[in-house]
């Protein structure tokens, strides 16, 4: 009785060891990839700056983050204002979350100073491979779907099943419209963060989505 009482401390001894062991290695190696992986989450967002504003000949303001109140839920979107080598104001690019088809759909918009949409790039999306996941591509300039130059300014942009203009990924609709959501809600925070004395953004009139 003895022998079997000793046999199990040891073996919870072992376990306990095991445990701190692994607890230690595993902090190891978070603490080490850490640095870079912030690092090049960094570089993929500056990049993305830089693609969707159209030019990398530009200098990027601290970010500003902004919390709006949408459908009784705060949603937070981050503003980096642009200028050019000679500060001049060239607008800003928004990153701005919503839930698509498969979870999270968080998109980074580039604004000009007239609040015209100068390019897209996905930073995160569960969407479906082959589907909804081709809303990388789908409404960059040249293609389908393309909002490249158009202005949620004017009217909100929505996809033609919904009487608007914007053709939806083929069997993503549901995708479409959080994309567009997402544009949407990221241009309203851009306008009511824009000094109208600096650009020609403006605020839209409230309008329910369809």
């Amino acid at each position: 009785m003895e022998k079997l009482k000793s046999s199990l401390t040891n073996m919870v001894g072992v376990l306990v060891c095991v445990a701190l062991v692994t607890a230690g290695v595993l902090a190891m190696v978070n603490h080490i990839t850490e640095g870079p992986i912030a690092e090049k989450a960094t570089q993929t967002l500056n990049n993305g700056i830089k693609e969707v504003m159209g030019t990398d000949q530009l200098n990027v303001a601290e970010p500003e983050t902004i919390t709006e109140t949408i459908d009784g839920k705060e949603c937070e979107f981050i503003v980096h204002k642009a200028t050019d080598k000679n500060n001049k104001e060239l607008g800003a690019a928004i990153e701005t979350v919503t839930m698509g088809f498969g979870g999270d759909l968080k998109v980074l918009v580039g604004f000009d100073t007239e609040g015209k949409i100068l390019g897209y790039t996905l930073l995160q999306h569960a969407e479906t491979p082959g589907l909804g996941a081709k809303a990388d591509t789908w409404f960059q300039k040249g293609q389908k779907g393309d909002i490249i130059g158009k202005s949620p300014n004017e009217k909100p942009l929505t996809v033609s099943k919904d009487g608007g203009e914007v053709d939806a990924i083929t069997a993503s609709t549901i995708t479409s419209r959080a994309f567009l959501k997402a544009i949407n809600q990221a241009y309203n925070a851009y306008a009511k963060n824009s000094n109208d004395g600096q650009t020609g953004a403006t605020t839209p009139s409230k309008q329910k989505e369809g």
